[in-house]
């Protein structure tokens, strides 16, 4: 049996959750249903006084949500920064919030958290407006486009990963941060890194990483040297990256994504402000570039573990040949598409996704008060072990035929999410990620010693806290020729 990746577990961990169970473990209802309505009320644990259940949501992640699932059923609540969330597990409760058929939840729920860094991105909108906003956009998601962009980072990709460090110990989390940030840097923003100068590069980046951090910050107002101070001061920075170079992408005939934003219009002739550019712009690279960075460190992370499968998916990449992937090519790629489906599963790279109820309902039965946050866990979801055979093992077959455990259920597996707010650039991510891995695959093989096993931060998204170790072993060049 191989083990689900470790979650940040600390020293003190035990004594905290002891302390929990002693003081403030009582099981107690959310609120009390109306009377006459039939409806349970939500049952759950509050934790301890004013943080709540945060330090161990932090550490633990998914292992918490499902010992509230184990205690409570799929619908239970804690308290999560000092307000009462209400966490849903399983289908069924995610499919009743996601595709929100009455329209009883809000996209609120992620104003709360990153609103102030990521204010105005598609993912904060709700009903007419999100339906104008996406519908602009999914014009710069167009398969010629994704097949334009994709021609781009794979020329940045095939530059940087041979440059890597061969047969010595070496972090590949930070080394696929950067190159994923270089890659949303060129396709995304049109500014390349040769045409960038330094000094801008790393601030934007830095303004990216303080932006994402900032969401889950103890302290939720603007002390100096605190993180929800960087990331308002990172926000002003992306701002005025994107806004002063607005009037040049207009003017342009540039193919990547900004350009693309300021150039289309619907049939209709809607078309997007300066204003909407900048902030898409910024919540599009920030989910861009950290997604894409966490799935492929987990696909790395298990191809090391298991070298079988790394065999097989390199010998794909090698029957495909060593010529510029596109992207009909990374959808031939078919073992190295059921790990990239098994590795969100069992690391997804965005753990729940924020909903508010903005009217009294109801979730599976139990009474939710309007107002009540409410998260939907998706990662806790993924390891339900009686939804998914031996939940904790690697294991890509149960994508294939004719397992296919995803497709027992509609919302069994929503790494992208799900209803109308599902995420637009999967597509995109999915070509992105194989593009990077049919390279890494080609020039080295990945090695991790027997008994490592890496623990996922879950301090903001997940990533490895060590930065995943690994050895890189040169390989051979592949054949050249193209499968057709």
């Amino acid at each position: 049996m191989v083990s689900r990746p470790t979650v940040g577990s600390y020293p003190g961990d035990k004594y905290v959750e002891a302390a929990v169970a002693r003081v403030h473990g009582k099981a107690a209802a959310l609120a009390d249903p109306p009377s006459g309505s039939g409806l349970k009320p939500v049952m759950g644990e509050p934790g301890l006084p004013g943080i709540g259940k945060t330090l161990s949501f932090m550490r633990r992640g998914p292992e918490l949500t499902l010992e509230q699932y184990d205690k409570f059923g799929a619908v239970s609540w804690t308290t999560i920064l000092g307000m009462k969330v209400v966490t849903v597990v399983g289908p069924d409760a995610c499919q009743a919030v996601l595709v929100n058929k009455e329209k009883k939840f809000s996209q609120n729920g992620w104003e709360w958290f990153i609103g102030p860094f990521f204010k105005r991105g598609l993912m904060l909108l709700d009903g007419d407006e999100h339906h104008y906003h996406r519908r602009i956009m999914q014009e710069a998601f167009t398969r010629p486009r994704l097949e334009s962009y994709l021609h781009q980072l794979v020329g940045i990709i095939d530059e940087r990963v041979p440059e890597w460090p061969a047969d010595e110990a070496f972090e590949l989390y930070p080394a696929l941060k950067e190159l994923t940030l270089e890659i949303a840097t060129a396709v995304f923003m049109g500014a390349s890194k040769d045409s960038t100068d330094e000094e801008t590069r790393r601030q934007v980046a830095t303004a990216f990483v303080d932006c994402v951090r900032a969401g889950l910050s103890m302290v939720r107002f603007p002390v100096p040297g605190l993180r929800w101070h960087k990331g308002l001061q990172g926000r002003k920075v992306l701002e005025d990256y994107f806004r002063t170079r607005i009037p040049a992408k207009r003017a342009s005939d540039d193919e990547d994504l900004f350009a693309a934003l300021c150039h289309i219009e619907t049939d209709e002739g809607h078309s997007f402000t300066d204003e909407d550019v900048v902030s898409h712009m910024i919540f599009l690279v920030m989910a861009a570039h950290d997604t894409s960075t966490i799935t492929a460190t987990a696909v790395s992370y298990f191809l090391a573990k298991h070298p079988e499968w790394q065999e097989r998916c390199r010998e794909e990449s090698r029957a495909y040949g060593d010529t510029s992937i596109d992207l009909s090519g990374t959808e031939k790629l078919e073992s190295l598409d059921l790990v990239f489906q098994e590795a969100m599963r069992l690391v997804t790279p965005v753990p729940g996704m924020a909903r508010r109820a903005i009217q009294d309902t109801e979730i599976c039965g139990h009474f939710v008060p309007a107002g009540t946050m409410v998260s939907v866990g998706s990662w806790a979801s993924h390891l339900l072990p009686d939804l998914w055979a031996a939940a904790d093992d690697f294991d890509p077959s149960r994508f294939d035929e004719p397992r296919r455990e995803d497709k027992q259920h509609r919302y069994a597996s929503m790494p992208f999410g799900g209803g109308v707010h599902k995420c637009i650039g999967m597509h995109f991510g999915r070509a992105e990620v194989k593009a990077l891995l049919h390279r890494i695959l080609l020039t080295y093989r990945i090695e991790v010693p027997d008994d490592y096993e890496v623990r996922w931060d879950m301090t903001s998204l997940p990533w490895p806290a060590d930065g995943l170790p690994v050895v890189l072993r040169p390989l051979d060049p592949a054949p050249s020729s193209v499968v057709e």
